[in-house]
């Protein structure tokens, strides 16, 4: 998930953001990769990108309003 605001483009860490912990990720110009320094999540941006968007399953729904007949049947 992109930062959203000015300046340059965060990625968040799917990692962590599985856990619900909020961490940006650093970039390794060398390596073209980005790693996180709270799980040692290493990966390409192709790779955050897609495991991110797996992640946005959980959150599919957040801003649906569910009546009680929906959720008992």
């Amino acid at each position: 998930m992109a930062q959203s605001g000015k300046g340059k483009l965060n990625y968040r860490c799917p990692m962590c953001f599985m856990r619900d912990l909020d961490i940006d990720m650093f970039y390794d110009k060398e390596k073209k990769e980005y790693y996180c320094i709270r799980c040692q999540y290493v990966g390409s941006e192709e790779d955050v990108l897609k495991r991110n968007e797996i992640i946005r399953m959980k959150y599919g729904a957040m801003m649906k309003r569910f009546t009680m007949e929906e959720i008992q049947s």
